[in-house]
């Protein structure tokens, strides 16, 4: 539910950048609130659930990552944007983050 929340919020954070030139401002903004509701659904659904099994901490760091490589691949394969070897280096740096928040044991 995360992972698909977080597509979608990449989706309408950059999605309308691909219409800039044939949809207005107004437009983009509908189409992206469109998308964000049920993403917001999704999103408190799946925290809901996975409090205690997780940390809101942990929770959150697993949505804010997801959202940060969903937004690469938005950029990516939407947009046509380059991705690059410092892009690799941030994920890589990112995936060792994840590993210490989620990790068990002492801190």
């Amino acid at each position: 539910m995360l992972l698909l929340s977080s597509s979608m919020m990449a989706l309408a954070w950059l999605g309308h950048l691909r219409f800039k030139d044939s949809w207005s401002f107004w437009t983009a903004l509908a189409v992206s609130w469109l998308i964000v509701l049920p993403e917001y659904l999704l999103n408190v659904a799946a925290t809901r659930m996975g409090h205690g099994l997780y940390t809101g901490a942990q929770m959150a760091t697993v949505h804010l990552a997801g959202g940060v490589v969903c937004v690469a691949l938005v950029s990516r394969y939407v947009l046509g944007e380059d991705f690059g070897t410092r892009q690799a280096l941030g994920f890589a740096l990112l995936a060792v983050s994840i590993l210490l928040i989620m990790g068990k044991g002492p801190a």
